[in-house]
């Protein structure tokens, strides 16, 4: 008998461990997320935020994002929306995020949180093709 030592978590554990998370706080504090609702007790619906990074044309501005993780989740991505307007190659017009345009969503794997989309969405707004786009008036939203 081969053991190969992984245990799957079940999702709303998986989901209890990053509620816990977010609400301690992640590292330097330029992401962070909660659940949109206490009472949704699939823990389906989340908000995230990402502050923009230095340097770029996000610099100091403040993302909001609405992340939806069904049944499958983290089996499957999350789907990602910003609410804030935003001007980036991987998010639609409608502020969802594509996830053929990007990487963490279209290569999803169960070892990635919420915290790898929005840390991994922050790196993005640094990249050089999206550390000089034209922004929409700050404060904006879809």
């Amino acid at each position: 008998m081969q053991g190969t030592g992984n245990v799957v978590v079940p999702r709303n554990f998986r989901l209890l461990e990053e509620l816990e998370k977010g609400e301690k706080g992640i590292g330097d504090g330029t992401v962070s997320y909660g659940m949109d609702n206490a009472d949704d007790l699939l823990m389906r619906h989340w908000t995230g935020t990402i502050i923009g990074p230095p340097n770029t044309v996000h610099d100091g501005r403040i993302y909001t994002l609405k992340i939806y993780c069904d049944e499958q989740y983290p089996d499957r991505p999350p789907q990602v929306r910003f609410t804030s307007r935003v001007q980036m190659s991987c998010v639609a017009p409608n502020g969802v995020v594509d996830p053929r345009m990007f990487h963490v969503l279209g290569r999803w794997n169960r070892g990635y949180t919420m915290e790898t989309v929005l840390t991994e969405l922050r790196r993005e707004m640094a990249a050089p093709h999206n550390r000089k786009l034209p922004q929409p008036p700050e404060g904006s939203t879809y």
